[in-house]
């Protein structure tokens, strides 16, 4: 199994109204890892991959690679898109955590949990936005 996680940001839940195409997946070998492969040699390659969540409900994302910068333009960058309708329908905030996993031969699947109360140091809110690989012993 594969998983891995993203502490989700008021930009990723649109809590900011901004517009934004998807979450941004950093260039990371081990969290590309977890999706399948995108060819550079295409213009803004793409996968769509339904995810089950823990109530049995499938989902549609698609993983990106806005690559235009290979093409004369100047994206280069990975998203994770269509989001928005499994954020609005887990009513997910910031700080709250997404789970992806991926199991051989069963598919993906999406989970998350919520936040812990919010820290404020010194005035300042804290959230986290990092993705992080999870390692699971088989």
């Amino acid at each position: 199994m594969k998983r891995i996680a993203k502490t989700l940001s008021a930009n990723d839940t649109g809590e900011t109204g901004g517009h934004q195409a998807g979450i941004l997946v950093p260039k990371n070998s081990e969290i590309l890892a977890f999706f399948p492969p995108l060819s550079a040699e295409v213009k803004n390659p793409r996968h769509h991959l339904f995810f089950r969540d823990e109530i049995g409900d499938q989902w549609e994302f698609a993983f990106i690679y806005y690559n235009g910068r290979l093409f004369g333009g100047t994206r280069n960058e990975y998203r994770l898109t269509r989001m928005t309708p499994f954020i609005r329908a887990a009513g997910l905030r910031a700080g709250d955590e997404l789970i992806l996993e991926h199991r051989d031969g069963e598919g993906y699947s999406v989970r998350y949990t919520r936040a812990q109360p919010t820290r404020i140091q010194n005035g300042v809110l804290k959230l986290g936005g990092h993705w992080k690989v999870v390692r699971v012993n088989a």
